[in-house]
């Protein structure tokens, strides 16, 4: 574990570093704004694509390119001004804050965590419980590993008893499908319904309904401390156009679908399509209003990561999230 903390830090310092270096060549401005994604466009984004194609960003007065990772990694592109704004995950935005590096996120794009642990149903999962001697296949990192065993350990299970395979990007149904591994993490609004458009039937165990305190923000829109103090106008005309982006999909989820398609037009369009009907009901869920960002549920994670050694110092969570430039 500290092994793994140790080099977590080298990461983010030396990646800073270079960013602050070489990648900070992009002004502050209306004429241009970046918005990095944290992977390749899916439904997830689709909210930003509908800003764009539907002109929300241009009623601002914004000119916004979004773009993928291609160096380094959405959080510090945005840190070093490379980019404006970004797709993050709280737990990311977390790791960054705790070493001292100023990003923060301005809104939840969905409100739970829609992510687990899913398997063929002839395996047999049906629980943390059932973890035990089953092949986990994974990206080798050891917060995956110390989720799982905490899942187990709270269902009674014995957490030595974990079996763990590096998969990396495979193909979850491809190494399910061969054996290679029992079950793995996906997202229930991407593979879990590809699954259903194939025939695939799973057990799939909700990772925030299994434990609250995985129940966090996952992704989240970021910007950084310095575009807030300098440029406040801009981070709230952004989030403007975003909220009327997200809006859009709860609201006409085929139709947002379409525009995703429109600008991604590789992606699968039955999937595309079924997914979006999924998270429209996702994405606000049961809160009072889209993007909304609670302090307690950034505490309890935050505290967690801390207890069990992924971060060396806490952080104070009110600087890490804002609810300020949502127009509820």
């Amino acid at each position: 574990m500290k092994k793994f903390k140790n080099i977590l830090i080298l990461f983010f310092i030396f990646t800073f570093v270079i960013c602050l270096t070489g990648c900070g060549k992009i002004q502050s401005n209306e004429r241009g704004i970046i918005a990095v994604l944290d992977w390749a466009p899916n439904t997830n984004h689709t909210g930003l694509y509908v800003a764009l194609t539907e002109g929300y960003f241009k009623d601002e007065g914004l000119n916004v390119k979004i773009i993928q990772p291609e160096e380094g990694t959405a959080e510090h592109l945005v840190a070093s001004n490379s980019a404006q704004f970004g797709v993050s995950y709280q737990e990311n935005v977390t790791f960054a804050r705790a070493e001292g590096i100023p990003i923060v996120s301005l809104a939840a794009v969905i409100q739970h965590n829609s992510s687990g642990f899913a398997s063929l149903t002839e395996k047999n999962i049906t629980s943390p419980k059932d973890f035990e001697n089953k092949k986990y296949g994974g990206w080798g990192s050891p917060l995956e590993e110390k989720t799982l065993r905490y899942l187990m350990e709270k269902a009674g299970a014995d957490p030595d008893k974990i079996q763990i395979v590096t998969t990396g990007d495979a193909d979850f149904f491809q190494t399910t499908g061969t054996g290679e591994i029992d079950y793995g993490w996906i997202f229930e609004g991407w593979d879990g319904i590809a699954a259903k458009l194939r025939g695939i039937e799973l057990n799939y165990i909700d990772l925030g309904k299994e434990a609250e305190v995985f129940d966090y923000y996952t992704p989240v829109i970021i910007t950084s401390e310095k575009m807030i103090e300098e440029n406040e106008q801009l981070v709230q005309k952004f989030m403007s156009a975003i909220e009327k982006g997200y809006t859009f999909c709860i609201e006409n989820p085929e139709a947002a679908a379409e525009i995703l398609l429109e600008n991604v037009p590789e992606l699968d369009r039955e999937l595309v399509i079924e997914s979006q009907k999924f998270l429209a009901e996702k994405y606000q869920d049961d809160a009072p209003y889209w993007g909304l960002q609670k302090e307690e549920v950034w505490e309890r994670y935050s505290t967690w990561l801390y207890e069990n050694g992924f971060i060396e110092n806490t952080i104070d969570v009110r600087k890490a999230f804002t609810n300020d430039y949502l127009t509820h």
